[in-house]
């Protein structure tokens, strides 16, 4: 006896049927090559495990280059360099980020001489190296980052870098100007083929606490790092799209977001806004979060974190900066 079936011209059921049929038309498609890995590195021997991040590590540079042949290996084309700064290096004004034997110099021409073919982004931002740990030059007077004073420290900060070999130099400080400022620096060096990535959109987020452990950026005593002034406030959707036109017209190649996961809706609107390549950077907190309820036993978290990846790009990011790039470069991808 025939069973009796509803009369529907359309069931949108038949195109998830297997995964083959849903692998066919996937409208967004993930991929190891679309994944930056951000990386940390330390100047003593060895490598050491971020408490607040599990499974990610200080790397020195001899760890270091045996880390990124292996994810060069897996299919990860660029990594992102952060520097631990021991206290005795740090000063009121980040000196130490203008030195050319620095830990971060030393790690790109390490990398660009050893594996050519890897992109080596560079952060450009003196919160890791600033004993009050903000991203800029500290005035008592007004109480606040001086930008102007900033953006002088942060231009000659990208020249070094990329005279050392730098692909990309990217300024995560949020300053009025910066990107400009350090185009045009770089172009009247002889420069002009290092790439900026900007971190366009950059907010005042409480998701960046386990990123502050891994560099020793975290609040030091007696001094609140309330960086309001110069981040973007989270309640503004406006206010970022127009940061990130200001970094268009001064010369970034590529925008970012950041943080990515929460702010899905702000690569979406910049998305429609520019034709420039979209970055997103799934931060320290949305990779902590995820690990620390998978630990928990809540959450499948391979499944959450491929899932998180898949909310980004579908949102708008052609790029995304992820502490998971290690992991799943290891192993094979999810199939949805």
């Amino acid at each position: 006896m025939k069973e009796k079936q509803l009369d529907l011209l359309r069931r949108p059921r038949r195109l998830r049927a297997s995964s083959q049929i849903r692998s066919l038309v996937a409208e967004t498609k993930l991929d190891i090559a679309d994944l930056v890995c951000p990386l940390f590195v330390q100047e003593k021997e060895g490598k050491e495990e971020i408490g607040s991040m599990p499974g990610i590590f200080r790397y020195s540079l001899e760890n270091l280059l045996e880390e990124c042949s292996l994810l060069r290996e897996k299919g990860i084309n660029a990594v992102a360099l952060f520097p631990y700064v021991p206290r005795e290096k740090k000063d009121e004004s980040g000196s130490y980020a203008l030195d050319p034997g620095g830990i971060i110099p030393q790690a790109v021409e390490v990398l660009k001489k050893t594996i050519p073919d890897l992109l080596v982004i560079t952060d450009v931002a003196l919160d890791p190296y600033t004993l009050h740990g903000h991203d800029g030059i500290w005035n008592e007077k007004i109480k606040d980052v001086d930008n102007d004073a900033t953006v002088e420290v942060l231009v000659k900060m990208a020249v070094m870098l990329a005279q050392k070999g730098a692909d990309f130099v990217a300024p995560s400080d949020m300053m009025d100007g910066r990107v400009g400022a350090i185009r045009k620096a770089l172009d009247s060096e002889g420069l002009s083929k290092t790439s900026i990535l900007a971190y366009s959109a950059k907010f005042a987020s409480a998701f960046y606490g386990p990123f502050r452990d891994a560099v020793g950026s975290g609040r030091q005593k007696g001094i609140y790092l309330d960086k309001k002034t110069y981040q973007l406030n989270p309640a503004n959707s406006r206010e970022a799209c127009l940061e990130a036109l200001l970094d268009e017209k001064e010369g970034a190649d590529i925008l970012m977001v950041k943080p990515a996961g929460p702010y899905l809706d702000i690569i979406f609107q910049i998305r429609q806004k520019t034709l420039l390549p979209l970055a997103a950077y799934q931060v320290s907190g949305e990779y902590a979060s995820i690990v620390a309820a998978g630990l928990k036993g809540w959450i499948d978290p391979k499944k959450a974190a491929l899932e998180s990846l898949m909310a980004i790009k579908r949102a708008g990011a052609d790029i995304i900066l992820t502490y998971f790039a290690q992991s799943l470069a290891r192993d094979p991808f999810f199939n949805f």
